[in-house]
């Protein structure tokens, strides 16, 4: 039985592009986004629509992508390629002005290239590559004003603190209900699957914010109500999801580890749950707003400067603690070296607390699946031997 406020979530969605239009008619300017780092209350203040833009699991428009970017670059980026060159996709073609961080340098290559090709109004908005560094936060307040300032000139106007300030609350309360839909999953009998969380974790890429966030309060109280439970049987393994994008419509990994009857508790992932993590803007003003994303968990393409003190792996430690999960599934996206160069040092340290890791490659192709079927279906005999060591003792 599907929550009814699911259902709502899903008709929003599908509705989202003649809205959106709509809202263009009407003079509403419609800024698109790559990235981890771009400020959506900023844009939200000045009276624009933020739309996070991206998709997976199309190996069409990786296809198509690589005509215009290497093949060396990731299949998400390659496919976003393959989406601005078909230029069929409701988001990208409502986009007046499309903006990129820098923290994976492979969005900021799909920034140039995009650009030359096609044209696009464009921003980049510069990252640092130590997080931790009082140079890096003062850089990063330059960049964040920078680009606010760029911002007005194409809305027009200068920001309001008012303004800021609502926007504020407004991405915080999301925040906020984000984080206790992701703990839902750990409830007895929880009516939501990850696939399910994560749904709708990208519906709000695109909705209207205020309307996105009484959706989500309503499927929060819906949830609480208790009215609908689970009903599939007790999964055999719990696992986190950690390592590249999960992007909308990249589905083969997820679905396999239903099929095999795994279940995901949490992730790790920069197009999850971490973007609503560690966020705390002290005061309506761009600084605050730089200096609050520059301390959020840092995103997996910047180095890791301190290993004895890496915010990332803590955070994962403490998840498999909290979710009493079995073990870690790394999910890479073939090219994607940023995330592919840091797994051994992620397992060993895993290993050295009795945590199995699991690396999947994968590519946006069906080719793979079986192989990646057969290496999940080991990993989960794998832990469910551990389950019962741990019970008989």
């Amino acid at each position: 039985m599907t929550l009814s406020a699911l259902k709502q979530i899903r008709d929003a969605v599908e509705q989202r592009p003649s809205t959106l239009v709509a809202e263009k008619n009407n003079g509403k300017i419609v800024v698109g986004w790559f990235g981890y780092f771009i400020p959506e209350e900023i844009v939200h203040a000045l009276g624009m629509i933020p739309v996070r833009l991206g998709r997976g699991g199309d190996e069409r428009l990786v296809e198509l992508g690589a005509r215009y970017i290497s093949s060396q670059n990731c299949a998400f980026i390659r496919a976003s390629m393959g989406m601005f060159a078909e230029n069929s996709d409701p988001y990208i073609r409502a986009a007046d002005v499309v903006a990129f961080d820098n923290a994976c340098m492979q969005i900021y290559r799909l920034g140039e290239v995009s650009k030359y090709y096609f044209k696009k109004k464009t921003l980049f908005l510069g990252v640092p590559r130590n997080p931790q560094a009082e140079s890096s936060q003062k850089y990063f307040r330059q960049e964040m004003e920078h680009f606010t300032q760029n911002l007005e000139k194409i809305a027009g106007k200068k920001i309001d603190t008012l303004d800021l300030a609502e926007s504020i609350l407004l991405y915080q309360t999301i925040r906020n209900c984000t984080k206790k839909l992701f703990q839902s999953l750990l409830i007895p009998d929880s009516p939501l699957h990850w696939k399910e969380v994560i749904e709708v974790v990208h519906a709000g890429y695109y909705l209207d914010k205020k309307n996105y966030l009484s959706l989500l309060q309503e499927l929060l109280s819906e949830i609480d109500s208790g009215s609908v439970k689970s009903e599939n049987k007790s999964p055999d393994v719990r696992v986190i999801l950690s390592g590249s994008a999960i992007a909308p419509g990249d589905e083969k990994l997820v679905d396999l580890i239903e099929q095999m009857n795994g279940t995901i508790v949490r992730d790790d992932l920069w197009t999850g749950l971490n973007p609503s993590l560690n966020m705390n803007i002290e005061h309506p003003s761009v600084s605050s707003i730089a200096d609050a994303y520059m301390n959020r968990i840092p995103h997996y393409t910047l180095p890791c400067i301190e290993k004895d003190n890496d915010i990332r792996f803590e955070h994962l430690m403490s998840t498999v603690l909290e979710t009493k999960a079995n073990g870690v599934i790394y999910h890479t996206i073939r090219y994607c070296d940023s995330a592919t160069f840091k797994t051994t040092g992620l397992k060993n340290r895993l290993k050295n607390a009795g945590i199995p890791l699991l690396e999947i490659h994968t590519e946006y192709s069906g080719s793979d699946v079986e192989a990646i079927r057969t290496r999940v279906e080991a990993f989960f005999e794998i832990l469910k031997a551990q389950n019962q060591t741990e019970v008989k003792v």
